[in-house]
């Protein structure tokens, strides 16, 4: 069988692989992506965080995701009861951006893709991966392409940017228990018909369940009167719910007043759909010629749509390691990649620990809050989780501990 031969190989068109191609293509490496599925189609987290607008910019995909005419987003805002609160993003610690997008992820990440095209990436949709040899110099992928006939591909580095799909952890073996309890989602979109005023359509709306405070859902306004609509829990809490996606996640909405009356003209026209124990983790975030980009290789939980810019974070600094491996510098991936990608990760963590724990939710409706450490909170919701000058970030368990003492008090 005859073997091609590229540069970059990357696998999934999504976010972490369209924005990594940008990255690559502006290097003037070669790129090949190969897509399992056919875009546009549709993906789940669809509220992005300003500090992945950075990435989208370094990728020369600014214009595109632009002038595609998502909604607007400058922060987020958290219900529960009678209490209100919100961040806005421009009232941070850290430098950057401080808006955003919300997104539907179809279309946005049909935007990222063609924009990879634009700027010379080989995109091919329906060709699926099958089987990997990263024992050799370069390693050997087997394709499989949408008439179902077999091809191999020799790559110089390949970039795992399936997302869900985990490609490498599960052809390599790579995959390992998440250290989060086992949750899940149902989510759907809905025309809302929520007239204007009715509540803040440029922030993320989330509430937290009335009797639980480990329960909670989002409402992500887009810019067509429409929104993502979706629950979080423990996989037996949700169980407790029968019927289809869209009752269950009926019954559920109308277990909060606020949330219910918010939706209640609500077109619901979209089924309902699940997804269960989608935490996940791996042994090793890169190996022999290869790396793993965004939820490939780690995703932690939905509550503060840190996903995206995690994947946008894991493509840039993958990115600068194959460049300066092309200048023939010597890089050490597991402190160059992993280890710096893991740095805002677990700041990620702690904070994600914190909210089901309920302790940041004490705090962040405490009505006596000091406008310094709103503004480092702020940082965090932005994404902006690396930057170590911010103190949350450099001793985020600290911090958040003497936090909770405070307020306990």
């Amino acid at each position: 069988m005859q073997v091609e031969n590229v540069d970059i190989l990357i696998a999934g068109a999504g976010p972490a692989g369209a924005v990594a191609a940008g990255m690559l293509r502006k290097q003037g490496r070669q790129v090949l992506i190969l897509e399992r599925e056919q875009f546009p189609r549709f993906s789940i987290g669809e509220s992005l965080l300003p500090q992945s607008m950075q990435y989208i910019e370094e990728a020369g995909m600014l214009r595109d995701v632009v002038e595609a005419g998502f909604q607007y987003k400058n922060g987020a805002a958290f219900v529960r009861g009678d209490k209100y609160t919100h961040f806005d993003f421009r009232e941070k610690f850290s430098e950057g951006w401080g808006t955003t997008y919300q997104v539907q992820r179809a279309r946005f990440d049909k935007v990222l893709a063609d924009a990879a095209e634009r700027m010379g990436a080989e995109i091919r949709y329906r060709h699926e991966v099958t089987a990997i040899d990263v024992e050799g110099d370069r390693p050997l992928i087997t394709v499989r392409n949408p008439d179902g006939h077999e091809y191999h591909v020799s790559a110089g580095f390949v970039l795992d940017a399936s997302g869900f799909g985990r490609l490498l952890p599960r052809l390599l073996k790579l995959d390992e228990p998440s250290s989060f309890p086992a949750r899940g989602a149902i989510f759907t979109h809905v025309q809302d018909n929520v007239p204007p005023g009715g509540f803040d359509r440029e922030k993320i709306r989330i509430t937290v369940h009335p009797e639980h405070v480990d329960v909670w859902y989002w409402t992500i306004p887009f810019s067509d009167g429409r929104c993502s609509l979706g629950v979080v829990a423990k996989q037996e809490f949700l169980a407790q719910y029968t019927g289809s996606e869209t009752e269950r996640l009926r019954a559920l909405v109308n277990e909060d007043p606020a949330l219910s009356l918010l939706l209640k003209d609500a077109t619901w026209d979209t089924p309902a759909r699940q997804i269960v124990g989608y935490s996940a983790n791996v042994k090793s975030l890169w190996g022999n010629r290869f790396a793993l980009l965004g939820n490939a290789g780690e995703f932690l939980d939905p509550v503060f749509s840190s996903g995206v810019t995690i994947a946008f974070k894991s493509a840039s600094l993958a990115t600068a390691c194959l460049e300066r491996e092309a200048r023939g510098e010597m890089v050490d991936w597991e402190r160059d990649y992993a280890e710096a990608l893991k740095a805002g990760v677990n700041t990620f963590r702690a904070f994600v620990e914190a909210w089901y724990a309920g302790s940041f939710q004490k705090l962040i409706f405490h009505p006596n809050q000091t406008d310094v450490v709103r503004r480092m909170i702020s940082s965090i919701l932005a994404g902006y989780a690396w930057d170590r000058t911010n103190p949350y970030v450099a001793r985020t368990e600290r911090r958040l501990g003497v936090l909770e003492e405070i307020i306990e008090l």
